[in-house]
């Protein structure tokens, strides 16, 4: 008589930890950079709240009279709101120059952004993608050049403008706009990683031009760089104040930030040409032209984010 036994069953063993850590180890961890990131929280909240803070009031004093704005509380809204007032009058005044000052700023930002943008793109692309003698020393002295503040060349600039006659004419904003040292720096570093080399020397073999290379090959690849010094450029010339001030003596040319300090110097200016009527004007129209440039950061941020981490990683 055979006696079989049951095969016994093997209890798997506990699985070990994925890490050598005990758990109440991990929590600690976790309540000590917890911790740690408690004040760099509140610095982030600081630093936003500063950005912020002058937008919110430009948007609460845009409801506002002129009136109101002196008796009233300066970061809350005034008991008659009166936006739409505002914006009309803004709109309205003058024949509507503040309307003719919005379209020279947008033709001047978008003209200089546009050609900054390829003059960039072109320079930065030959600075990575060509060897010649002179190359570093001239990208040297283009890292020299982001070091000069652009107001130290605003006098220079005119004089040399006032030599060919283009003083007081759109080329003379235009122009200057169209050098962006930073802009070829951006450009440079973001095609020597965007723009392979392979892809280049097949392009080369097929029988394509070097020009044809850059506009259909190179162009496409550095889209995300293009548009973040399309957005600097534009953000720049968009605020730029005091080159349109020296440049510019006809009213009709004038962008809005020439403009808007033309009111102001109206509502604070003493005499009997003073209007402190105007003082509203001045912020409602501060507020109408600062949203078009947040729109276009809007729409545009994550191209232009992309290329700010340019060369961030290496591949």
């Amino acid at each position: 008589m055979t006696t079989t036994t049951p095969p016994t069953t093997s209890r798997p063993a506990p699985r070990a930890a994925a890490s050598g850590t005990p758990p109440t180890s991990r929590g600690r961890r976790r309540r000590s950079v917890g911790r740690r990131s408690t004040p760099l929280t509140i610095v982030m909240l600081a630093v936003l709240a500063y950005f912020l803070l002058p937008l919110f009031w430009l948007a609460v004093s845009s409801t506002k009279s002129t009136q109101d704005l002196f008796t009233s509380f300066g970061l809350w809204f005034s008991h008659a709101p009166q936006l739409l007032e505002n914006v009309h009058e803004t709109l309205t005044h003058d024949d509507g120059v503040f309307l003719h000052w919005l379209l020279n700023t947008v033709l001047y930002s978008v003209g200089s952004a546009l050609g900054a943008a390829l003059l960039a793109a072109a320079a930065g692309y030959g600075f990575a993608k060509y060897r010649f003698r002179g190359n570093n020393a001239a990208f040297a002295l283009v890292l020299g050049a982001v070091m000069i503040p652009t107001t130290a060349l605003a006098i220079p600039t005119y004089l040399l403008f006032a030599k060919v006659d283009l003083v007081n004419t759109p080329w003379a904003i235009v122009l200057p706009s169209l050098v962006s040292p930073f802009g070829l720096y951006l450009m440079r570093i973001y095609a020597a990683d965007a723009v392979p080399d392979s892809l280049l020397e097949a392009a080369r073999i097929d029988g394509a031009g070097e020009l044809r290379i850059f506009c259909t090959i190179a162009l496409r690849l550095l889209a995300p760089g293009l548009v973040t010094v399309v957005l600097f450029t534009l953000v720049a010339t968009w605020n730029n104040y005091f080159l349109p001030l020296i440049m510019l003596n006809d009213p009709k040319l004038y962008p809005v930030t020439v403009g808007l300090s033309s009111w102001a110097s109206q509502a604070f200016g003493g005499g009997s040409g003073a209007n402190s009527n105007m003082l509203a004007l001045v912020v409602t129209g501060s507020l109408i032209s600062v949203i078009p440039l947040v729109v276009a950061f809007l729409l545009l941020q994550r191209y232009w984010q992309s290329g700010l981490a340019a060369g961030g990683v290496k591949q």
